[in-house]
Protein backbone atom coordinates (compact mmCIF):
# COMPACT_ATOMS: atom_id res chain seq x y z
CA UNK A 1 0.00 0.00 0.00
CA UNK A 2 1.12 3.15 -0.78
CA UNK A 3 0.12 7.21 0.14
CA UNK A 4 1.40 10.34 0.45
CA UNK A 5 0.57 10.69 4.67
CA UNK A 6 0.95 7.78 7.05
CA UNK A 7 -0.65 8.43 9.94
CA UNK A 8 0.19 6.81 13.03
CA UNK A 9 -2.67 6.91 15.83
CA UNK A 10 -6.42 7.35 15.23
CA UNK A 11 -6.63 10.02 18.40
CA UNK A 12 -7.95 13.45 17.72
CA UNK A 13 -4.95 14.73 15.85
CA UNK A 14 -4.79 11.86 13.47
CA UNK A 15 -8.17 11.61 12.57
CA UNK A 16 -8.93 15.38 12.49
CA UNK A 17 -5.22 15.50 10.50
CA UNK A 18 -6.90 13.23 7.60
CA UNK A 19 -10.08 14.97 7.63
CA UNK A 20 -8.30 18.43 6.72
CA UNK A 21 -5.91 16.74 4.64
CA UNK A 22 -8.84 14.94 2.46
CA UNK A 23 -10.21 17.95 1.59
CA UNK A 24 -7.34 19.50 0.82
CA UNK A 25 -7.18 16.91 -1.97
CA UNK A 26 -3.94 15.19 -0.21
CA UNK A 27 -4.16 11.13 0.46
CA UNK A 28 -3.20 9.68 3.71
CA UNK A 29 -4.02 6.40 5.61
CA UNK A 30 -4.47 6.34 9.04
CA UNK A 31 -2.86 3.38 11.34
CA UNK A 32 -4.19 2.83 14.66
CA UNK A 33 -2.70 0.53 17.39
CA UNK A 34 -6.12 -0.15 19.08
CA UNK A 35 -9.58 -1.74 18.05
CA UNK A 36 -12.32 0.50 17.44
CA UNK A 37 -14.50 0.01 20.49
CA UNK A 38 -11.23 0.41 22.82
CA UNK A 39 -10.17 4.25 20.90
CA UNK A 40 -13.77 4.95 21.51
CA UNK A 41 -13.94 4.41 24.79
CA UNK A 42 -10.83 6.68 26.12
CA UNK A 43 -11.78 9.25 28.28
CA UNK A 44 -9.25 12.10 27.88
CA UNK A 45 -10.02 16.12 28.37
CA UNK A 46 -13.12 18.01 27.10
CA UNK A 47 -12.60 21.94 27.23
CA UNK A 48 -12.33 23.19 23.75
CA UNK A 49 -10.47 26.26 22.98
CA UNK A 50 -12.54 28.80 20.93
CA UNK A 51 -10.26 27.91 18.22
CA UNK A 52 -10.59 24.35 18.43
CA UNK A 53 -14.35 25.10 18.12
CA UNK A 54 -14.00 27.05 14.45
CA UNK A 55 -11.34 24.82 13.44
CA UNK A 56 -14.08 21.69 13.90
CA UNK A 57 -16.73 23.79 11.85
CA UNK A 58 -14.92 24.77 8.71
CA UNK A 59 -13.92 21.39 8.38
CA UNK A 60 -17.51 20.02 8.72
CA UNK A 61 -17.14 18.20 11.82
CA UNK A 62 -19.56 19.94 14.27
CA UNK A 63 -22.68 19.12 13.27
CA UNK A 64 -22.91 16.83 16.93
CA UNK A 65 -20.48 19.34 18.76
CA UNK A 66 -23.02 22.49 18.34
CA UNK A 67 -26.27 20.47 19.51
CA UNK A 68 -24.63 18.88 22.61
CA UNK A 69 -21.89 20.77 23.28
CA UNK A 70 -21.99 23.31 26.46
CA UNK A 71 -20.68 26.90 26.02
CA UNK A 72 -18.70 28.24 28.91
CA UNK A 73 -18.38 32.13 29.20
CA UNK A 74 -16.23 31.97 31.99
CA UNK A 75 -15.26 29.31 35.38
CA UNK A 76 -15.93 30.50 39.20
CA UNK A 77 -12.12 30.43 40.43
CA UNK A 78 -12.50 30.12 44.64
CA UNK A 79 -9.82 30.71 47.20
CA UNK A 80 -9.44 32.10 50.60
CA UNK A 81 -13.41 30.78 51.46
CA UNK A 82 -14.45 33.05 48.21
CA UNK A 83 -16.37 32.36 44.95
CA UNK A 84 -15.68 34.94 42.40
CA UNK A 85 -17.11 34.04 38.52
CA UNK A 86 -14.12 35.20 36.02
CA UNK A 87 -15.78 35.86 32.78
CA UNK A 88 -13.40 34.76 30.13
CA UNK A 89 -15.37 36.03 27.24
CA UNK A 90 -16.13 39.76 28.91
CA UNK A 91 -11.90 40.26 28.64
CA UNK A 92 -11.73 38.36 25.12
CA UNK A 93 -14.39 40.11 22.53
CA UNK A 94 -16.63 37.01 23.33
CA UNK A 95 -14.49 34.10 22.94
CA UNK A 96 -14.86 31.37 25.13
CA UNK A 97 -14.53 27.35 25.74
CA UNK A 98 -16.96 24.72 25.15
CA UNK A 99 -17.49 21.44 27.07
CA UNK A 100 -17.48 18.20 24.37
CA UNK A 101 -15.86 15.27 25.30
CA UNK A 102 -12.84 14.19 23.80
CA UNK A 103 -14.54 10.36 23.07
CA UNK A 104 -17.44 12.34 21.08
CA UNK A 105 -15.03 14.40 18.71
CA UNK A 106 -13.03 10.90 18.03
CA UNK A 107 -16.67 9.29 17.17
CA UNK A 108 -17.30 12.42 14.81
CA UNK A 109 -14.19 12.21 13.08
CA UNK A 110 -13.97 8.52 12.92
CA UNK A 111 -17.84 8.60 11.36
CA UNK A 112 -16.49 11.39 8.79
CA UNK A 113 -13.44 9.41 7.95
CA UNK A 114 -15.11 6.10 7.20
CA UNK A 115 -18.19 8.42 5.05
CA UNK A 116 -15.20 9.60 3.27
CA UNK A 117 -13.54 6.85 1.95
CA UNK A 118 -9.96 7.38 3.77
CA UNK A 119 -8.43 4.46 4.52
CA UNK A 120 -8.47 4.00 8.79
CA UNK A 121 -6.94 0.92 10.20
CA UNK A 122 -8.04 -0.35 13.87
CA UNK A 123 -5.77 -3.08 15.60
CA UNK A 124 -2.51 -1.85 12.90
CA UNK A 125 0.09 -0.91 15.27
CA UNK A 126 3.11 0.19 13.83
CA UNK A 127 6.24 -1.39 14.75
CA UNK A 128 8.65 0.62 12.90
CA UNK A 129 9.49 3.52 10.77
CA UNK A 130 12.46 3.39 8.51
CA UNK A 131 13.20 5.76 5.85
CA UNK A 132 12.68 8.95 7.49
CA UNK A 133 15.50 11.16 6.08
CA UNK A 134 15.09 10.03 2.57
CA UNK A 135 12.16 10.79 0.84
CA UNK A 136 10.15 7.49 0.95
CA UNK A 137 9.40 6.45 4.17
CA UNK A 138 8.10 3.18 5.14
CA UNK A 139 5.92 2.07 7.69
CA UNK A 140 6.06 -1.83 9.50
CA UNK A 141 2.85 -2.89 10.94
CA UNK A 142 0.75 -5.86 11.63
CA UNK A 143 -3.16 -6.39 11.10
CA UNK A 144 -5.31 -9.07 11.42
CA UNK A 145 -1.96 -11.43 12.05
CA UNK A 146 -0.07 -10.51 8.96
CA UNK A 147 3.00 -8.28 8.39
CA UNK A 148 2.60 -5.43 6.13
CA UNK A 149 3.98 -2.01 5.07
CA UNK A 150 2.89 1.35 4.10
CA UNK A 151 4.97 3.57 1.95
CA UNK A 152 4.38 7.10 2.15
CA UNK A 153 5.83 10.21 1.16
CA UNK A 154 5.49 11.72 4.72
CA UNK A 155 4.79 10.48 8.19
CA UNK A 156 2.71 12.27 10.53
CA UNK A 157 3.21 10.71 14.07
CA UNK A 158 0.28 11.16 16.16
CA UNK A 159 0.46 8.44 18.57
CA UNK A 160 1.09 9.79 21.89
CA UNK A 161 4.23 10.59 24.29
CA UNK A 162 4.78 5.95 24.15
CA UNK A 163 4.55 5.74 20.29
CA UNK A 164 6.91 4.60 18.09
CA UNK A 165 7.07 8.28 16.71
CA UNK A 166 8.44 9.89 19.14
CA UNK A 167 10.93 6.77 20.07
CA UNK A 168 11.60 6.78 16.38
CA UNK A 169 12.76 10.66 16.87
CA UNK A 170 14.60 9.52 19.40
CA UNK A 171 16.40 7.11 17.31
CA UNK A 172 17.88 9.74 15.15
CA UNK A 173 19.90 11.05 17.87
CA UNK A 174 18.90 14.60 16.55
CA UNK A 175 15.68 15.19 18.95
CA UNK A 176 16.00 16.44 22.81
CA UNK A 177 13.48 16.57 25.63
CA UNK A 178 12.96 19.47 28.00
CA UNK A 179 10.77 18.35 30.68
CA UNK A 180 9.23 19.27 34.02
CA UNK A 181 7.74 16.84 36.59
CA UNK A 182 5.79 18.22 39.50
CA UNK A 183 5.74 17.23 42.94
CA UNK A 184 1.80 16.43 42.20
CA UNK A 185 -0.67 14.67 40.70
CA UNK A 186 -4.60 14.95 40.04
CA UNK A 187 -6.74 12.24 41.72
CA UNK A 188 -9.80 12.29 38.79
CA UNK A 189 -12.83 10.61 39.46
CA UNK A 190 -16.28 10.35 37.49
CA UNK A 191 -19.62 10.39 39.95
CA UNK A 192 -23.13 9.39 39.11
CA UNK A 193 -23.91 13.01 40.93
CA UNK A 194 -25.48 16.23 38.68
CA UNK A 195 -23.33 18.88 38.05
CA UNK A 196 -23.16 21.39 41.78
CA UNK A 197 -22.47 24.32 38.78
CA UNK A 198 -23.23 25.35 35.04
CA UNK A 199 -19.32 26.31 34.72
CA UNK A 200 -16.00 25.02 35.63
CA UNK A 201 -14.61 25.65 38.99
CA UNK A 202 -11.34 26.11 39.97
CA UNK A 203 -10.22 26.07 43.66
CA UNK A 204 -6.84 26.90 45.11
CA UNK A 205 -6.96 25.76 49.25
CA UNK A 206 -4.37 25.52 51.58
CA UNK A 207 -4.90 21.61 51.46
CA UNK A 208 -4.55 21.59 47.62
CA UNK A 209 -5.84 22.26 44.50
CA UNK A 210 -9.59 21.19 43.18
CA UNK A 211 -11.58 21.31 40.34
CA UNK A 212 -14.97 20.22 39.46
CA UNK A 213 -16.05 20.11 35.83
CA UNK A 214 -19.11 17.80 34.60
CA UNK A 215 -19.78 15.22 32.08
CA UNK A 216 -24.03 15.69 31.35
CA UNK A 217 -26.44 16.57 33.75
CA UNK A 218 -25.74 13.80 35.58
CA UNK A 219 -22.52 12.88 35.62
CA UNK A 220 -19.55 15.28 37.48
CA UNK A 221 -15.94 14.45 36.92
CA UNK A 222 -14.02 15.95 39.92
CA UNK A 223 -10.26 16.48 40.48
CA UNK A 224 -8.61 16.11 43.44
CA UNK A 225 -4.54 17.63 44.23
CA UNK A 226 -2.98 14.70 45.74
CA UNK A 227 1.13 13.88 46.27
CA UNK A 228 2.83 12.35 43.67
CA UNK A 229 2.98 8.81 43.65
CA UNK A 230 -0.50 8.07 45.18
CA UNK A 231 -2.65 5.23 44.51
CA UNK A 232 -6.11 5.83 43.47
CA UNK A 233 -7.39 3.29 46.20
CA UNK A 234 -6.03 5.13 49.01
CA UNK A 235 -8.90 7.55 48.30
CA UNK A 236 -12.19 5.92 49.31
CA UNK A 237 -15.23 7.46 48.60
CA UNK A 238 -15.69 8.69 52.32
CA UNK A 239 -12.53 10.18 52.62
CA UNK A 240 -12.60 11.65 48.89
CA UNK A 241 -15.69 13.45 49.20
CA UNK A 242 -14.54 14.74 52.85
CA UNK A 243 -11.41 16.71 51.09
CA UNK A 244 -13.81 17.72 47.86
CA UNK A 245 -16.49 19.14 50.12
CA UNK A 246 -13.02 20.64 52.11
CA UNK A 247 -11.62 22.03 48.96
CA UNK A 248 -14.89 22.95 46.86
CA UNK A 249 -18.02 24.15 48.73
CA UNK A 250 -18.48 27.42 50.08
CA UNK A 251 -21.24 29.15 52.22
CA UNK A 252 -24.80 28.02 50.76
CA UNK A 253 -23.34 26.15 47.90
CA UNK A 254 -22.90 22.76 48.68
CA UNK A 255 -20.92 20.03 46.62
CA UNK A 256 -23.46 17.11 45.22
CA UNK A 257 -22.60 14.07 45.58
CA UNK A 258 -22.72 10.65 44.64
CA UNK A 259 -21.56 7.28 43.15
CA UNK A 260 -17.91 6.78 42.31
CA UNK A 261 -17.83 5.34 38.86
CA UNK A 262 -13.86 5.46 37.95
CA UNK A 263 -11.23 6.80 39.62
CA UNK A 264 -7.04 7.20 38.47
CA UNK A 265 -4.11 9.19 39.19
CA UNK A 266 -2.81 11.47 36.69
CA UNK A 267 0.85 12.52 36.75
CA UNK A 268 1.81 16.59 36.26
CA UNK A 269 4.31 17.06 33.75
CA UNK A 270 5.33 19.17 31.12
CA UNK A 271 7.54 18.05 28.05
CA UNK A 272 8.50 19.15 24.29
CA UNK A 273 10.67 17.39 21.88
CA UNK A 274 12.59 19.21 20.07
CA UNK A 275 12.76 19.49 16.74
CA UNK A 276 9.33 18.36 15.51
CA UNK A 277 9.70 17.65 12.16
CA UNK A 278 12.84 15.27 11.40
CA UNK A 279 13.42 14.43 7.91
CA UNK A 280 10.36 13.23 6.79
CA UNK A 281 8.66 12.40 10.20
CA UNK A 282 6.41 15.42 11.99
CA UNK A 283 5.27 14.96 15.37
CA UNK A 284 1.91 16.35 16.42
CA UNK A 285 0.18 16.24 19.89
CA UNK A 286 1.08 14.44 22.90
CA UNK A 287 4.05 12.82 20.66
CA UNK A 288 5.72 15.65 20.59
CA UNK A 289 4.63 17.49 23.51
CA UNK A 290 2.93 17.10 26.83
CA UNK A 291 1.49 19.86 29.44
CA UNK A 292 -0.12 19.63 32.90
CA UNK A 293 -3.48 19.33 33.07
CA UNK A 294 -4.62 22.88 34.88
CA UNK A 295 -5.37 24.80 31.81
CA UNK A 296 -6.93 22.01 29.82
CA UNK A 297 -4.54 22.86 27.00
CA UNK A 298 -3.34 19.32 25.74
CA UNK A 299 -6.32 18.50 23.11
CA UNK A 300 -5.91 22.05 21.68
CA UNK A 301 -2.32 21.96 21.68
CA UNK A 302 -2.70 18.90 19.02
CA UNK A 303 -5.25 20.95 17.04
CA UNK A 304 -3.00 23.48 16.02
CA UNK A 305 -0.73 21.26 15.32
CA UNK A 306 -2.19 19.64 12.96
CA UNK A 307 -3.71 22.81 11.16
CA UNK A 308 -0.10 24.06 10.90
CA UNK A 309 0.80 20.41 9.25
CA UNK A 310 -2.10 20.37 7.20
CA UNK A 311 -1.79 23.89 5.85
CA UNK A 312 1.91 22.69 5.04
CA UNK A 313 1.13 19.50 3.10
CA UNK A 314 -1.96 22.15 1.06
CA UNK A 315 0.84 24.42 0.29
CA UNK A 316 2.79 21.78 -1.52
CA UNK A 317 0.24 20.10 -3.35
CA UNK A 318 -0.64 23.55 -4.46
CA UNK A 319 3.27 24.85 -5.34
CA UNK A 320 5.01 22.12 -5.36
CA UNK A 321 7.19 23.72 -2.70
CA UNK A 322 7.59 22.26 0.79
CA UNK A 323 8.65 25.88 2.03
CA UNK A 324 5.59 25.58 4.93
CA UNK A 325 6.50 22.16 5.63
CA UNK A 326 10.06 22.85 6.42
CA UNK A 327 9.09 25.58 8.88
CA UNK A 328 6.90 23.09 10.91
CA UNK A 329 8.64 22.64 13.77
CA UNK A 330 9.14 26.61 14.12
CA UNK A 331 5.93 27.28 13.67
CA UNK A 332 4.76 25.17 16.24
CA UNK A 333 6.98 25.55 18.73
CA UNK A 334 6.49 29.07 19.25
CA UNK A 335 2.79 28.18 20.39
CA UNK A 336 3.98 24.84 22.23
CA UNK A 337 5.99 27.28 24.51
CA UNK A 338 3.47 30.12 24.97
CA UNK A 339 1.36 27.34 26.35
CA UNK A 340 3.81 25.40 28.11
CA UNK A 341 4.66 28.53 30.18
CA UNK A 342 0.81 29.43 30.97
CA UNK A 343 0.19 26.43 32.01
CA UNK A 344 3.42 25.98 34.06
CA UNK A 345 2.13 28.97 35.97
CA UNK A 346 -1.37 28.24 36.54
CA UNK A 347 -0.24 24.74 37.50
CA UNK A 348 2.11 26.57 39.79
CA UNK A 349 -0.75 29.40 41.41
CA UNK A 350 -3.23 26.76 41.66
CA UNK A 351 -0.95 24.31 43.63
CA UNK A 352 0.55 24.64 46.63
CA UNK A 353 3.73 23.06 46.46
CA UNK A 354 4.84 20.61 49.32
CA UNK A 355 7.49 22.90 50.59
CA UNK A 356 5.95 26.10 50.45
CA UNK A 357 5.62 28.35 53.85
CA UNK A 358 3.50 31.08 54.57
CA UNK A 359 5.64 33.42 52.76
CA UNK A 360 4.67 31.39 49.51
CA UNK A 361 0.59 31.22 50.45
CA UNK A 362 0.62 34.86 50.81
CA UNK A 363 2.10 35.40 47.14
CA UNK A 364 -0.25 32.46 46.07
CA UNK A 365 -3.34 34.56 47.71
CA UNK A 366 -1.79 38.05 46.21
CA UNK A 367 -1.79 36.73 42.60
CA UNK A 368 -5.38 35.40 43.04
CA UNK A 369 -7.08 38.43 44.25
CA UNK A 370 -5.49 40.05 41.58
CA UNK A 371 -6.93 37.52 38.84
CA UNK A 372 -10.40 38.29 40.43
CA UNK A 373 -10.02 41.64 39.47
CA UNK A 374 -10.52 43.47 36.16
CA UNK A 375 -6.54 44.36 35.53
CA UNK A 376 -4.18 43.50 32.80
CA UNK A 377 -3.10 40.50 34.54
CA UNK A 378 -6.58 39.18 34.18
CA UNK A 379 -7.05 40.24 30.65
CA UNK A 380 -3.95 38.36 29.71
CA UNK A 381 -4.62 35.42 31.84
CA UNK A 382 -7.96 35.27 30.10
CA UNK A 383 -6.34 35.43 25.96
CA UNK A 384 -4.82 32.41 27.13
CA UNK A 385 -7.30 30.64 28.73
CA UNK A 386 -9.43 31.07 26.09
CA UNK A 387 -6.62 29.81 23.51
CA UNK A 388 -4.03 31.69 21.79
CA UNK A 389 -5.28 33.02 18.03
CA UNK A 390 -5.30 29.85 15.64
CA UNK A 391 -4.38 29.49 11.99
CA UNK A 392 -6.77 29.31 9.69
CA UNK A 393 -7.85 25.56 8.85
CA UNK A 394 -8.08 24.43 5.53
CA UNK A 395 -11.05 23.76 3.58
Amino acid sequence: MRTTVGIIGAGPAGLLLARLLRRAGVDCVVLEARDRAHVGRRQRAALLEQGTVDVLRACGAASRLDREGVRHDGFELRHGDRAHRFDVASLTGGRANTLYPQTEIVKDLTALAEADGTPLLFGAPVTSVDGTEGDRPVLRYTHRGREETLECDWVAGCDGSYGVARRTAFASGRARLYERTYPYAWLGVFADAPPSSDELVLASHERGFALHSMRSPAVSRLYLQVPAGTKPDEWPDDRLWAELDARLAVAERPLQQGPVTDRSVIPLRGQVVEPMRLGRLLLAGDAAHLVPPTGAKGLNLAVADVVTMARGFAHRRRTGSTALLDRYSELCLRRVWQVQQFSHAMTVLLHPGPDDDSYDRRLRGTRLDRLAHGTAAAAEFAENYAGLPMDAPVV
